[in-house]
């Protein structure tokens, strides 16, 4: 396990690093072919018009699914402690994941129902 995150880790950091040196080198060769007013390399990243309407009630979600997920993980635990073995174990990183997308998507649901 330990393994695969630092791969992925190392991975992501050489994504990272070459990304922003393509991108510094991108628009230093826009800068010094004198189109910065039309490649908008100077002007801040557009905003979002989109308003967040009920942002304690997307975290109140997010926070109470979490919990249920954490109940649901200990209850397993409880009853049926071969399942569940913390120190290798992905069964419970799932099932919290689990948990947590479902609370961000009963936000979504109750958000687009209100607009």
């Amino acid at each position: 396990m330990e393994e695969v995150a630092v791969t992925g880790i190392v991975f992501f950091g050489i994504y990272s690093i070459l990304r922003l040196t393509s991108e510094h080198f991108l628009k230093r060769k826009i800068i010094n072919s004198g189109h910065i007013d039309k490649a908008g390399i100077l002007a801040p990243p557009p905003q979002s018009e989109e308003v967040n309407k009920y942002p304690s009630l997307k975290w109140a979600l997010v926070a109470f699914f979490a919990g249920i997920g954490l109940i649901i993980i200990e209850v397993i635990r409880v009853n049926r402690p071969e399942m569940i073995n913390f120190h290798d174990a992905l069964l419970p990183l799932g099932i919290e994941l689990v948990f947590i997308a479902l609370g961000f998507l009963v936000y979504f649901f109750i958000a687009n129902r209100k607009q």
